[in-house]
């Protein structure tokens, strides 16, 4: 059975570096708003930011939030702009 909360994630692999930084900016945004300053932290800066950064980010947010499973959600936004990072030139 699932929940009226729970939201269904649409797997988009052909997100370019605007789309990418925009699902940052709102994972960041989430972020702060569940008091998750160290992940919000982990985000800062990435607009304009080089691939490399950008990688770097996204494993250490998902590393920190392996031990979180309540915030799955946010995990799941992660894991979508991991799945883009490739298209980012």
């Amino acid at each position: 059975m699932t929940s009226s909360h729970d939201k269904t994630l649409k797997l988009v692999t052909n997100l370019d570096r605007a789309g990418i930084e925009a699902r940052i900016a709102d994972i960041r945004r989430a972020a702060q708003a569940a008091g998750l300053d160290e992940l919000a932290q982990m985000f800062a800066g990435a607009a304009g930011a080089p691939r490399a950064q950008l990688e770097a980010s996204v494993r250490g947010a998902l590393k920190w939030l392996a031990s979180r499973p309540n915030h799955k959600a946010l995990a799941a936004q992660i894991e979508l702009v991991e799945l883009n990072l490739p298209n980012l030139k």
